[in-house]
């Protein structure tokens, strides 16, 4: 469905599609009545959507992120800092959102997208309809920018390769940057595409972070010492970083390495269906509009901010 004639140009990710396919399935009154589906959505939201992750690291290499420099670094550690930071704040205090919302949707739209929700789903194991609810503003912003940003770019003033490295610090999904970059120019897309890989790295010490962030807050709300939970360690995150890795140092045939980045890809479509079929409808209802209006600030922030940080942290 993704790669229709006109959708494959809109940079919508699969991702989009198998979690709407999902939840409209899994709300079907029959889906009520299916009996053993259990074990397969348990696997597709557990072993599925770590081996996607790990495949995922095959998308980019050392040399990429070394590129352009460490200003880059320091960038996109600046943006998705600030956005997590500010997001969850106004998530829980602002927003009043149960703090799983708040912290999926503020790395949805600081890292990369439905696969940073994912990840983070999985480090602190969230509900369900707290995922789904933070992929679709993630991707319904994040697809608000692919036309935002072609059109803003004669207006900032900044030549075609710096307003590339300002998409990729600041636009959602991988899939969307491509998109938006595109629309500029070779230049623009080439930058975006490196910055927006070097944010993706990023999930790994971002992950390796909240896990113990997550599991210290967790413990000071538990009422004794009994039932204080264990520490998750993201051990995927380690098996993305050996992909970047091995990418970087080992060539594979590109018919091999295309066909392991698509079943990453499947895997992860796959995560994403079982995710939307265990959603219903009426837990996305209780959260109402809160999540899309933290969404929107953030989105305004990474608009904004990052125009303003981009060109004085590049010059």
């Amino acid at each position: 469905m993704a790669r229709l004639p006109g959708i494959a140009s809109s940079g919508v990710s699969p991702l989009v599609f198998t979690l709407l396919l999902g939840l409209m399935v899994g709300n079907l009154p029959l889906a009520r009545r299916l009996s053993g589906v259990a074990p397969g959505l348990q696997f597709a939201t557990r072993w599925l959507l770590r081996s996607g992750i790990v495949l995922f690291g095959l998308s980019l290499t050392l040399q990429q992120i070394l590129g352009l420099g460490p200003k880059v670094i320091v960038l996109d550690t600046l943006v998705i800092a600030t956005v997590l930071v500010t997001g969850y704040w106004l998530g829980t205090r602002i927003f009043k959102l149960d703090a799983e919302t708040a912290l999926l949707t503020s790395a949805g739209s600081a890292i990369c997208g439905a696969a940073a929700v994912l990840a983070t789903e999985t480090t602190i194991r969230s509900k369900p309809a707290a995922t789904s609810m933070a992929v679709a503003t993630v991707v319904l912003f994040g697809s608000l920018a692919m036309l935002v940003y072609p059109l803003l770019y004669p207006l900032t003033g900044m030549d075609e390769g710096l307003f590339g490295i300002y998409i990729g610090a600041t636009v959602h999904e991988v899939a969307q940057v491509v998109a938006a970059g595109d629309a500029v120019g070779p230049h623009a897309l080439a930058n975006a595409v490196i910055v927006k890989l070097v944010r993706v790295m990023l999930l790994i010490p971002f992950l390796l972070i909240v896990g113990q962030w997550w599991l210290r807050r967790n413990i000071q709300e538990a009422d004794d010492s009994a039932a204080r939970p264990a520490l998750v360690i993201p051990w995927f995150a380690f098996g993305f970083l050996a992909m970047v890795v091995f990418n970087s140092v080992i060539a594979l045939p590109t018919p091999l390495h295309d066909g392991l980045v698509t079943v990453g890809q499947i895997a992860l479509a796959m995560a994403m269906a079982a995710l939307g079929f265990e959603t219903r409808l009426e837990k996305l209802r209780v959260l109402g509009i809160k999540p899309f209006l933290l969404a929107l600030t953030l989105f305004v922030l990474l608009l904004i901010g990052g125009g303003l940080i981009t060109p004085w942290m590049m010059r």
